[in-house]
């Protein structure tokens, strides 16, 4: 149960400060304005479902496609760190990234937006989020029996569902959850999060180390 729970605070905490559900709540927002209540509520599910497909493709599959080009784990590991960590300082220090993302998504938001595209990607799973899923998949322990693999599995998906379901929750409901957070209460959730991220990032990265020098694993 422990190895369980790890896996799922793990990608639960990985992933939370870069898909933002939070943060990306208003955009989802304006973007959908035009249409009804009903038609928002339907797009917050797909969104959360085609998500949910990206992140666990990416978690369970992206680490395999860089092993085919020879690429090892230890060095993803030690990349992967280091994107994340990078990515966990940038969000912690740059007061308008997110608001320049969200700004060119909603300039030209079409009447009806699709499901896919810009709500899912890039708007809720871009290019960062799928690192740090693939760097989260590459986190793979030698274990004993298929038991404790099957455990690691479990939390890590539902780590996975448990982002995308608060992204349909914010979504669903990002009306009140801009109006209830405000400008501060979504900075400093983000901000929160940005520090924790990063803190996952040298985790990860030292991990990876760890092994190409065989200094004890933190």
């Amino acid at each position: 149960m422990q190895a369980l729970s790890h896996a799922f605070l793990l990608v639960y905490a990985g992933l939370f400060p870069i898909v933002n559900p939070v943060g990306s709540a208003p955009f989802f927002l304006r973007l959908t304005r035009r249409v009804s209540a009903s038609k928002r509520h339907a797009l917050s599910g797909r969104v959360a479902l085609d998500s949910f497909v990206l992140l666990l493709a990416s978690l369970f599959v992206g680490s395999h496609v860089l092993d085919f080009f020879g690429i090892t784990l230890p060095i993803v590991r030690i990349g992967g760190g280091v994107v994340v960590a990078a990515l966990g300082w940038k969000m912690l220090n740059d007061e308008e990234s997110d608001g320049r993302r969200g700004e060119k998504l909603t300039q030209d938001a079409p009447a009806e937006p699709d499901a896919f595209y810009p709500l899912t990607m890039p708007l809720t799973v871009g290019p960062g989020s799928i690192s740090v899923a693939i760097t989260l998949g590459s986190q793979r322990p030698p274990l004993p029996t298929m038991t404790d693999y099957a455990l690691i599995g479990g939390g890590a998906v539902a780590g996975i569902i448990a982002i995308t379901a608060t992204v349909y929750v914010c979504y669903r409901f990002a009306d009140r959850v801009v109006n209830w957070l405000g400008t501060s209460g979504t900075n400093v959730v983000m901000r929160l999060s940005a520090f924790i991220l990063l803190c996952i990032g040298i985790q990860i990265a030292w991990g990876g180390i760890a092994v190409l020098t065989g200094l004890p694993a933190p």
